[in-house]
């Protein structure tokens, strides 16, 4: 899978945050994408989503 290195460093960070490996966190978005979508754009929308709204929090 091939993401920028800035989303692999927030998709690790997130990871680590929730005391999960990146391979736990990229099988639980995988399960619950659509079909169509794949993996490594449903992972670039869960990091910006969770920048996005952790800020708000």
């Amino acid at each position: 899978m091939s993401l920028e290195d800035l989303f692999w460093q927030e998709f690790r960070r997130i990871a680590r945050e929730n005391n999960k490996t990146i391979n736990a966190l990229a099988s639980e978005i995988d399960v619950s994408r659509e079909p169509e979508v794949g993996l490594a754009s449903s992972i670039r929308v869960f990091v910006l989503e969770h920048c996005l709204f952790s800020r708000d929090a």
